[in-house]
């Protein structure tokens, strides 16, 4: 949805000679490289809660010299990292949610079940927040079963918790194999065969708990409203349920408050062609709005 995205975002605002257009998760940079690309006279700047992300978006400024200021934030604090930067408005903020493909295959991380990896899950892994392995070991049965279901939608949430809780008393779920064993042990023996592996709901509805992500969403969607100039769009790309409501929901009351209209009365999806070449945009949901009011309030 590179080609979608960018092109929402780049209102007839954002193509004026100075624009300046936020690059909310920054990942590998593929939005930033085609922002910059289709309109040769803007700047980004570009935000990731990934330090690593961040080093890359560094490197990338060497290429765009004065074009690009990375920061090394989370979305959700977008108001601060624009303070930093010295900015008060912007042309366009661009939001791609979830993980990338780089982060999923860092064995240090442990968002993925395809390997041996600690249960680590945290976005930004210098920060003192607790991770996957620590809330494994923190919550009740009760509250396990809630996170697995409420994040993950999985029918068999309350086995997976159950079996967290008693393997866990023998010792602590410390490695994603560890997470994935407990999870093929909640299945039933005449379980049908789904065409998604049994750990993946688990492990992102264990992903967005760790980062809390629908929280920090509505953070970042707020931050949006206070910083967008007027003619300036949100654009944002869900890839999970909860997510996509927050979008749609926040979006349609900035237009019923009279701050935006909506630019998609039904959500973008990812073509067939991008389908098959990238499996994980099958979830994808692309909204956007654009800033119409000039009351001083939503500031």
């Amino acid at each position: 949805m590179l080609d979608e995205s960018v092109a929402f975002v780049l209102s007839e605002r954002a193509r004026r000679d100075d624009a300046t257009i936020v690059d909310a998760t920054f990942g590998a940079g593929g939005h930033t490289k085609e922002i910059l690309a289709r309109q040769p006279r803007a700047r980004v700047i570009a935000l990731d809660a990934d330090p690593a992300a961040v080093e890359r978006a560094r490197a990338l400024a060497g290429s765009y010299p004065g074009r690009i200021i990375a920061v090394h934030a989370n979305f959700a604090d977008l108001d601060e990292a624009l303070d930093e930067a010295g900015v008060r408005e912007v042309d366009g903020i661009l939001f791609d949610f979830g993980i990338s493909s780089i982060q999923l295959a860092d064995p240090a991380r442990g968002f993925s079940f395809s390997g041996d990896e600690p249960l680590d899950m945290r976005l930004d892994p210098t920060s003192d927040d607790p991770t996957a392995a620590d809330v494994l070991a923190s919550l009740s049965e009760r509250e396990l079963a809630d996170l697995i279901h409420g994040g993950g939608d999985e029918r068999l949430a309350n086995r997976i918790a159950h079996q967290i809780v008693v393997r866990r008393e023998r010792s602590p779920l410390r490695t994603t194999t560890d997470l994935v064993a407990a999870i093929f042990a909640a299945r039933p023996r005449n379980a049908p065969r789904s065409s998604i592996h049994p750990a993946t709901r688990t492990f992102q509805a264990l992903r967005m708990a760790v980062n809390d992500e629908l929280h920090r969403v509505e953070r970042g969607l707020d931050a949006a409203a206070r910083r967008l100039g007027i003619g300036a769009r949100a654009v944002a790309i869900s890839f999970h349920s909860g997510e996509d409501r927050v979008v749609k929901s926040t979006f349609r009351r900035w237009e019923r408050d009279g701050f935006s209209t909506i630019l998609t009365r039904k959500p973008i999806a990812a073509s067939a062609r991008e389908r098959a070449a990238n499996p994980r945009s099958r979830s994808a949901k692309l909204r956007a709005a654009e800033r119409i009011t000039e009351d001083v309030s939503w500031r």
